[in-house]
C-alpha cells in the first residue's frame, strides 16, 4: 500500500494506472476506519484492479460546534484496516492541501435534497460534503466510488451532484453493516458511554418494528412514523432529533399511503453523541 499526502502525489499514481488502462475505485472516509468503512474497501477490491481510500477529516462540512475537534485522527491504525482490506493507495491530505485558496469555490446541491433530516439542523454539511466529493473525483477519477447507506441523504445527494455535473463515476452504495446487536457502525460509536451505547440499541430496534409492520401490511406512513419514534422515546436516555420518512430518490415527504421505495431515517441524540441510522420500505 502507497501512502500519499500530496494531490501531485496521488495524481502521479493515477496516471500511471491510466497509461495502464486500469480501472478506479474511491473509497472516501474521513478516517477512524472500522468494519463498516472495511466492507466498502472489500467491494471496491473485488471491482477494480486500483483501489484508492482517501482519508481526510473534511473541515467544510462541519458547523459551529460540531465535532471537528474532537474528531478521531487515527491515521496509523486506518492504514492497516485499508491494507488488510485491500487498497492499493491510502491518500492522506491536510485541509490547506485539498483547500489552497481562502476563497473558495463551491460545488452545491440545491433544493428541499438537502435541507430535509440532517441538512435542516447541519445547513452547511451538505455543500462540504459535495465539494470535497467533487475534489476527491476529479483527483482519482474513479471508474466507482464506494458509500454506505447509513449516510442515506448524503447518497441521494452525491448521486443527484453526480447526474447533474455529468460525472463520469457509478456510485455504488453498500448496505449498513452493524454490530452483532444491531447498532449501525459509525466512527461515532466511539463517543458512548456504555450507558449510551445500550441506549443506542433502541434505533435499530425502532426501526426492525417499523419493518415488521409494513410487513404485515401497514402503508400508512404517519403510523410507521409514529410507532418507530414512540418506541424510541420510550428509551430515557434518547433526545430525538428527527423520525421522518420520504420517498426515494428525490426525499419528497410521504403523505399518508405509501407508493414506491421510501426512506424511514432517524437521528438521535445520546448524551452529546448525535447517532443516524434509516431503512429503506419498498411500497406498492
Amino acid at each position: 500500500m502507497k501512502l500519499c499526502k500530496t494531490v501531485a502525489e496521488l495524481r502521479a499514481e493515477i496516471a500511471l494506472a491510466k497509461a495502464d488502462g486500469q480501472s478506479i475505485g474511491l473509497v472516501p472516509t474521513m478516517g477512524a476506519l472500522h468494519e463498516g468503512h472495511g466492507s466498502l474497501i472489500a467491494a471496491a477490491r473485488k471491482e477494480n484492479e486500483l483501489v484508492v481510500v482517501s482519508v481526510f477529516v473534511n473541515p467544510t462540512q462541519f458547523g459551529l460546534g460540531e465535532d471537528l475537534d474532537a474528531y478521531p485522527r487515527t491515521l496509523e491504525a486506518d492504514c492497516v484496516l485499508a491494507t488488510k482490506m485491500g487498497a492499493d493507495i491510502v491518500f492522506a491530505p491536510t485541509p490547506k492541501e485539498m483547500y489552497p485558496s481562502e476563497d473558495m469555490t463551491w460545488v452545491e446541491v440545491t433544493g428541499e435534497i438537502t435541507k430535509v433530516l440532517c441538512g435542516r439542523s447541519r445547513p452547511i454539511h451538505f455543500r462540504g460534503v459535495t465539494t470535497v466529493v467533487s475534489k476527491l473525483f476529479n483527483l482519482a477519477q474513479p471508474d466507482r466510488a464506494y458509500f454506505g447507506q447509513k449516510d442515506a441523504q448524503q447518497v441521494q445527494v452525491l448521486q443527484r451532484m453526480v447526474k447533474d455535473l455529468f460525472f463520469n463515476v457509478q456510485l455504488r452504495i453498500m448496505p449498513i453493516v452493524r454490530e452483532a446487536d444491531g447498532l449501525a457502525k459509525s466512527s461515532r460509536n466511539a463517543y458512548l458511554s456504555a450507558e449510551e451505547r445500550a441506549a443506542g440499541l433502541v434505533l435499530s430496534q425502532s426501526l426492525q418494528h417499523a419493518a415488521q409492520l409494513f410487513d404485515q401490511g401497514e402503508r400508512n406512513s404517519a403510523k410507521l412514523v409514529a410507532a418507530t419514534q414512540a418506541l424510541i422515546a420510550a428509551e430515557p436516555m434518547s433526545d430525538i432529533d428527527y423520525v421522518e420518512m420520504y420517498e426515494l430518490p428525490e426525499l419528497t415527504p410521504v403523505t399518508g399511503t405509501m407508493r414506491g421505495a421510501c426512506l424511514l431515517a432517524v437521528a438521535v441524540r445520546f448524551g452529546t453523541t448525535r447517532l443516524i441510522d434509516n431503512i429503506v420500505l419498498e411500497g406498492e
